[in-house]
């Protein structure tokens, strides 16, 4: 009987953000108190789960999500870059309807095709290197659970490959709250499973992609 092997995808908690501006990759963006109580409670909830491997994307607020689980399992954290924010050109700006940056002409020619999308990271990239992560995560973790910190956008576009969907989507609608994990199950290479839980019960889409 070929064992099985659980891969968890742990969005980061809430990010200290006062100036309500897309931060995507910008270095300086920790978490909030709320977002440490929230990593706390995502290593609680995950404290006799048999977690062996433990990456996550290399920026501040998906390392500091990822410590309360080191802590409680005695592992290291691994970084990798697969597991990243998506880029974005809109980095640094405020998004607010009415008052962001997506109310200047200058900021339309960026806008031309949703699809792909124009502004940022490809869909089909994001995809490719965030399979490479959970390929690698699960090839570390063989029969056990990994759990990989990474980020709303990654982890939501990895999900609509894995399930066969398109990759475009309203971002609104985004199944990836704040402190949740996506929960997948293979056995060998073949998944068997997907799951979606919030154990900081932490629903709040905030910023797009972050």
């Amino acid at each position: 009987m070929i064992a099985a092997t659980t891969v968890h995808l742990l969005r980061h908690g809430e990010v200290y953000n006062p100036e309500h501006v897309l931060y995507g990759r910008l270095p300086g963006y920790a978490l909030s108190e709320r977002g440490e109580q929230q990593a706390k409670m995502v290593a609680d909830a995950l404290r006799d789960e048999d977690i062996t491997v433990l990456l996550a994307s290399p920026l501040q607020r998906a390392q500091q999500t990822a410590a309360p689980i080191a802590e409680s399992h005695r592992l290291t954290v691994l970084s990798d870059a697969n597991l990243i924010e998506a880029a974005n050109s809109f980095e640094g700006q405020r998004m607010g309807v009415g008052d962001g940056v997506l109310r200047h002409p200058s900021a339309w020619p960026k806008l031309w095709n949703p699809f792909r999308p124009s502004w940022g990271e490809p869909y089909s990239e994001i995809a490719e290197r965030m399979d490479k992560a959970v390929r690698r995560a699960r090839e570390l973790a063989v029969g056990h659970t990994a759990l990989c910190v990474s980020h709303q956008l990654p982890i939501w576009t990895v999900r609509r490959h894995l399930e066969g969907r398109r990759m475009w989507h309203d971002p609104r609608k985004r199944q990836c709250g704040l402190a949740s994990l996506t929960t997948l199950v293979y056995h060998g290479d073949r998944l068997v499973e997907l799951r979606y839980r919030e154990p900081a019960d932490a629903t709040a889409p905030g910023v797009p992609g972050t």
